[in-house]
């Protein structure tokens, strides 16, 4: 999901309104497990009665993208999602000469869909419960590091037992940061097929200015294509019909898809630590890889077109966390926070066996946050936060491709459960699909990005620091990030694939020097964290379920586990809202795009594409085009159907207003909306500015593809 000034509007009143711990979920706040539905309350607020075999349709309709959320939207396998999440997509299929991203794409027949080298969507199929079986691993008086080792030996044991007796693909996730595992599996589609996405101009109508803000103009729509056997995937019923009528002001709505990231459950000294080192960090991170990308972006056209899906997407990024950042130095927020722990920590405290129990949890979380940031940046700066990625020094997918080889070599010799996560068996299809990813390289680009990230390190650490002098070896950044670009293979996926194969002793013997990079850290990255693992996400995993647990006595299935990019379903209802003393209208219309860009000139970045200028002319401009919702949603629910309670789309989800961008902490439905492309904008779209009849024929159901290939056929 992709700010001007809010925060220093909201008012005490509102925080004081919001529950964000212990207190009972009221009004369209959660994202819900579809194991843990809220059904009573949905039926005692909009009366409706939530089905099982409801659920399982949207459940088999869902779909994961890596960076986002989808649905299937007709039986012949179409996909839909955004604009955005399709970009990598459309960014790989692009050349000098077909710019994609920027231009769209238009699959006219089923012959001209382009297939997507890398691109992997999952579909939930079933979960269940495996919290017993993995705290039953953890012994009393285990160490942090000690506990969280032996539940990650019984998580890799759950997941390579679960594929090898299903063949999908199992995750164990963990819940209310270590209250519950559940066990996900999913099926996987690999012969994925874009079918259409329009021009960015008008999927990002308003551009940055216009971004996490209401009233919206946008188009963020694309379609896929499920393949299975060199056919179109049936779907059979597990796919979301089309509603022509659209969407009402108070109809109930439902959102289904992957969350990302909530710390709603987060207790005060975890936020501190955010606030005041956690999210300044990583701003001045992604701050310095945005400058990166706009010097890059600067050389040319062709420059600007490479750069251009990750500068927004970085963009977006530090939209998120500079709203995060002033939520959290909002001391309303931050005591209303306090004052919901003390609570429940009084409540604890007067019962003895919950004080045994549970007493303690807070203040083991805090010691381990206060010692985290003496060694957070070196942990950030080696990749010892996630050992899939290569570390903040070394900002290139050809270093990420080293690291991971080198590791996959050595966690191969260990047994399966004794394996860093990333490197099971149950996760090593996954792996390799990155490790051999085809996704266009382009050295000069990854040379300028590997040059900035080597000289943060050095301004953060110093130039004397030991890693600084080791990693640089007596160079400067930019000599070093010539040398290490220059030198390395690492952008020849056969190549890669030769050393996967090889093992260690290819390994060992490569002298590529990325190769040789990642095995000089490797040891210091794994030390880091193993340090965190013991002291921060061991002791959390503990210590969070306690809470969880005390929480549950009291609250039970009332409490909802924050987002883990997996599978949620969220209810609410079309409502506009007020702002700076004004009413936010729920939908928007055609004739106010074409109202905006005249209010602007016409000028970026409210222009319209040509079509739309050509073509308005056979619109209708009462058609509605964006609406908003009180739906609960985060990160990760971008391409998120929005759908009616007979479980038709209404709308496609791609952005939250400005007031959600704080629901990390906590929801205020009174201001929190999710922002969605009508559903009868996109038709309307479809066959009035693209001439894409058949594809809208196919959303709609006016006429089954498989009808116009038999009577083609005849």
């Amino acid at each position: 999901m992709k700010l001007r000034k809010y925060f220093c509007a909201v008012s005490l009143a509102l925080m004081l309104a919001t529950a964000l711990n212990s207190l009972p979920v009221r009004a369209d706040e959660g994202m819900w497990p579809f194991n843990n539905v809220p059904r009573a309350e949905i039926k005692r607020r909009y009366g409706f009665d939530v089905t099982d075999a409801w659920l399982r349709k949207l459940q088999l309709a869902s779909v994961r993208f890596p960076n986002g959320s989808g649905a299937f939207v007709s039986p012949d396998g179409l996909v839909m999602t955004n604009h955005h999440i399709a970009s990598d997509s459309l960014q790989n299929l692009s050349t000098p000469e077909r710019d994609y991203v920027k231009d769209g794409f238009y699959a006219r027949t089923r012959a001209e869909e382009a297939r997507v080298a890398g691109l992997e969507l999952l579909v939930l199929q079933s979960l269940e419960d495996v919290t017993e079986r993995v705290n039953a691993a953890v012994k009393a008086g285990m160490s942090g590091g000690d506990a969280q080792a032996a539940r990650q030996s019984a998580i890799s044991a759950i997941e390579t037992e679960s594929k090898n007796k299903t063949g999908l693909r199992s995750d164990v996730v963990t819940l209310y940061q270590g209250g519950q595992y559940n066990l996900y599996r999913y099926k996987t589609y690999t012969d994925v097929r874009i079918v259409f996405a329009p021009e960015t101009q008008i999927a990002f109508y308003g551009g940055d200015p216009d971004n996490f803000n209401y009233p919206r103009y946008a188009l963020d729509m694309a379609l896929f294509r499920v393949y299975e056997n060199g056919q179109p995937l049936r779907t059979a019923d597990n796919y979301l019909k089309w509603s022509k009528a659209g969407a009402k002001d108070g109809e109930l709505t439902f959102v289904t898809g992957h969350p990302g990231t909530t710390e709603r459950l987060n207790t005060v000294a975890h936020l501190e630590y955010l606030r005041d080192t956690g999210l300044p960090l990583r701003i001045k991170y992604f701050e310095r890889r945005r400058a990166t990308l706009n010097r890059y972006s600067a050389l040319g056209e062709e420059q600007r077109r490479r750069a251009l899906d990750e500068l927004l997407s970085i963009e977006n990024t530090l939209k998120v966390y500079h709203g995060e950042l002033e939520g959290l130095q909002d001391k309303s927020l931050m005591q209303r926070k306090l004052e919901t722990e003390q609570n429940l920590r009084r409540s604890i405290a007067a019962d003895a066996r919950r004080q045994k129990e549970y007493g303690s949890a807070w203040d083991a979380i805090a010691k381990g946050r206060k010692a985290l940031p003496s060694y957070e940046r070196e942990r950030r700066f080696l990749g010892g936060s996630s050992l899939a990625d290569g570390g903040w020094a070394f900002n290139t997918p050809l270093f990420a491709h080293a690291l991971a080889l080198v590791r996959l070599a050595e966690e191969s010799q260990k047994p399966n459960n004794e394996r860093l996560p990333e490197y099971s068996d149950a996760r090593r299809s996954a792996l390799e699909g990155r490790i051999n990813s085809s996704a266009p390289v382009y050295k000069d680009f990854e040379q300028m990005k590997l040059a900035d990230s080597l000289a943060f390190m050095r301004d953060e650490l110093g130039a004397n620091h030991r890693l600084v002098k080791e990693i640089l070896d007596g160079k400067t950044p930019e000599e070093r990030a010539r040398e290490l670009i220059e030198g390395t293979r690492m952008d020849d996926a056969n190549y890669r694939k030769e050393l996967a194969a090889g093992g260690r002793r290819a390994i060992e013997d490569s002298k590529d020097p990325l190769i040789r990079v990642a095995r000089s850290i490797d040891k210091e990255a794994r030390e880091l964290r193993r340090r965190y693992e013991s002291e921060v996400t061991g002791v959390e995993r503990t210590s969070y379920g306690s809470i969880a647990r005390a929480l549950f006595e009291t609250e039970g299935t009332k409490l909802y586990p924050d987002a883990t990019f997996t599978l949620r379903l969220s209810y609410g209802a079309v409502k506009g809202y007020m702002e700076n003393g004004k009413r936010v209208p729920p939908f928007t219309y055609f004739a106010g795009l074409y109202e905006r860009a005249a209010q602007h000139g016409n000028k970026s970045p409210y222009d319209l594409p040509p079509r739309w200028v050509e073509r308005k002319s056979a619109l209708d401009l009462r058609v509605p085009f964006d609406l908003v919702t009180t739906n609960d949603i985060t990160g990760g629910n971008s391409g998120s159907p929005l759908i009616n309670k007979n479980a038709e789309i209404v709308g496609l989800v791609f952005d939250g207003n400005i007031q959600s961008i704080v629901g990390s902490f906590y929801f205020d439905e009174s201001v929190n909306r999710t922002i969605a492309v009508d559903s009868r904008g996109m038709i309307e779209a479809l066959r009035k500015v693209y001439g894409m009849n058949e594809l809208a024929n196919e959303l709609t159901g006016t006429t089954s593809a498989v009808s116009k290939t038999k009577k083609k056929a005849a």
